[in-house]
């Protein structure tokens, strides 16, 4: 099963974010940095296409979604679950610190586009979606059938972890190299740490949930700033 094709759609996700906001860009007659706010609601998107696409493949390979993710029912305990939780919110937000250092000499570096407001409506249905479908997509592709599926002990983390890192370099995307740079840098540690620990544990669900917990807090910025008249300049002048 490990040699299976599975692996050759680790670059899906990357691929479809450039053509979206592209097509988003050329359509819609504006430019790039104009449509950045729709991030999250595009990526809720792509997310449903990766699952659906996931789902497909697992089919035509013989197994479930379950399955092709490794997912064992009552095997996950809460301290663990704290434990990932922590880990991910650390070493995500120290991989964006040390991004935002090494690229644009400050600390701590946000960058405001990335909980720009939206819809009001969007932003609240966003709050429940997101989460959850980037769980399921992300580790359903980069950990499901990257690391599960490739031989190579260490090749089994270092390809999947570069692709889980290089989709974000264009979340959303912008022609601009040293942005490139930042978003990647900004996540390798952590795919690289989230890769070693499930091909050592092969448990999802610790994972699943730390990123669901991590992506929850980022749409309810979101949320707030499309609600909140004013705060999302303020935002954008605390970060100056």
């Amino acid at each position: 099963m490990k040699n299976s094709r599975l692996p050759y759609l680790l670059p899906i996700r990357s691929i479809i974010f450039i053509l979206i906001f592209l097509l988003g860009s050329i359509f819609g007659g504006k430019e790039l940095s104009d449509i950045t706010n729709w991030w999250t609601i595009l990526a809720t998107v792509v997310n449903f296409i990766t699952i659906f696409i996931l789902v497909i493949a697992a089919k035509k390979n013989g197994m479930s979604y379950l399955e092709l993710i490794n997912y064992r029912k009552g095997t996950t305990k809460v301290k663990e679950v704290v434990l990932i939780s922590i880990m991910i919110l650390l070493v995500g937000m120290g991989g964006m610190y040390l991004a935002g250092y090494l690229c644009y000499g400050v600390i701590p570096y946000a960058s405001p586009m990335m909980i720009e407001p939206v819809a009001i409506t969007l932003a609240v249905i966003n709050v429940f979606l997101l989460p959850v479908t980037t769980a399921l997509a992300e580790e359903g592709l980069y950990l499901g059938c990257g690391v599960n599926r490739i031989e190579n002990k260490a090749a089994g983390i270092i390809v999947p972890a570069f692709f889980y890192a290089l989709q974000h370099c264009f979340i959303p995307v912008l022609l601009d190299g040293r942005y490139f740079i930042y978003r990647f840098i900004s996540y390798l540690p952590l795919t690289i740490i989230l890769c070693c620990y499930y091909q050592k544990k092969k448990n999802p669900v610790p994972i699943m949930i730390g990123h669901a917990i991590i992506d929850l807090m980022t749409v309810a910025w979101v949320l707030a700033t499309s609600m909140v008249p004013g705060f999302y300049e303020t935002m954008c002048n605390m970060a100056k």
